[in-house]
């Protein structure tokens, strides 16, 4: 099963994150004392988390010249996922060749005046085995952690992308308190994104996190309902054989509204900003269904002020023709209405 079967495979629900925007209250501003404010992420787009750049440049699509055409249609951000694991020795210890890549792909989102979100992205790992995950996550970030201490100072750290499967909240949140002291020891005003279990109820009070760290914000995934946003998706038995779905009648719009209104409240008692990671449909979708929704999604998400990053660019459910190196006209519509 290759990476974006493995991926779906064990992601069917809501996930929450913490990530960044630009906003800071009372409070906020208080405790962090001379901290600069968090970077305004706007709209953003992921990227890079199955292509073969890292490897040297086998079976990949993406070219970093893309990256001008992700600022010039609109995008200010780049959520850039990367599956650092695989690129460890038995002592976890980080692949440097491969760390040079990443350094390089990180100047050239700067360089397009684009802010870098650096997610680590080994979600099927950390979903099956915890110990596993707990030990080379901390390794993870001991590492980059000090690597980028007092450099790329608009570079955001998410700590671990959709967390879930067999780790419950309170193993979540020791893990996730780990690793932000690990972050925080180099990296003590670095913006940090950080999850909320990956499950559909969106345990969002679950959450503990330093309350004297402002510089965390939160962010969640949304594909609700799966089965619309994942019908025809062939590396699923079941999805695979769903279709054609429609979406946007009255009662589909209620319930996303029901769903954002629960992080929306949180957000407001807590006095967290939200950034929406992920949000996408899967090709095989009624084109007309799926602009609705994306374009439904996308102000929704801008109207309470949340920052968001479309899935994909590239591969499945992308916004992007590598082939034709043009971007998907539907899509961007959807994402970027003309005078937006």
């Amino acid at each position: 099963m290759n990476a974006i079967c493995v991926r779906w495979a064990v992601t069917f629900g809501l996930a929450l994150a913490l990530s960044v925007l630009g906003i800071r209250f009372p409070a906020e501003a208080k405790a962090q004392g001379h901290a600069p404010a968090p970077p305004k992420l706007g709209r953003g787009i992921n990227i890079l988390g199955y292509d073969g750049i890292w490897e040297g440049g086998r079976n990949a699509p993406f070219r970093l010249d893309n990256l001008t055409a992700i600022r010039r249609a609109g995008f200010s951000h780049v959520r850039i996922n990367f599956f650092g694991f695989k690129f460890m020795d038995p002592e976890n210890a980080l692949d440097e060749i491969v760390l040079r890549r990443l350094d390089a792909v990180i100047e050239e989102v700067l360089a397009r005046n684009l802010i870098p979100i650096l997610d680590e992205h080994d979600t099927h790992i950390c979903q099956r085995d915890v110990s596993e995950c707990a030990g080379k996550l901390k390794a993870f970030w001991t590492q980059i952690a000090a690597r980028y201490a007092g450099k790329y100072p608009r570079l955001v750290f998410e700590v671990l992308n959709e967390p879930g499967g067999q780790m419950t909240s309170a193993a979540w949140n020791a893990l996730l308190n780990e690793c932000l002291g690990i972050i925080r020891a180099t990296n003590p005003r670095r913006p940090v994104i950080a999850a909320v279990l990956n499950v559909d109820e969106m345990p969002v009070e679950d959450l503990i996190l330093p309350s004297d760290d402002r510089n965390i914000i939160v962010t969640f995934h949304y594909y609700a309902p799966i089965r619309f946003t994942h019908q025809g998706a062939p590396w699923s038995p079941t999805f695979s054989q769903i279709g054609p779905l429609d979406w946007g009648t009255p009662e589909d719009e209620r319930k996303a509204r029901a769903d954002f209104d629960k992080i929306r409240s949180w957000s407001e008692r807590e006095k967290r900003p939200i950034y929406l990671g992920e949000f996408g449909v899967y090709e095989a979708a009624p084109a007309e269904a799926r602009t609705r929704y994306l374009s439904f999604v996308a102000r929704s998400a801008e109207r309470l002020g949340w920052a968001w990053a479309y899935w994909q660019f590239d591969h499945d459910f992308a916004a992007f023709d590598s082939a034709r190196q043009s971007w998907k006209p539907e899509i961007m519509r959807a994402l970027i209405p003309a005078g937006r």
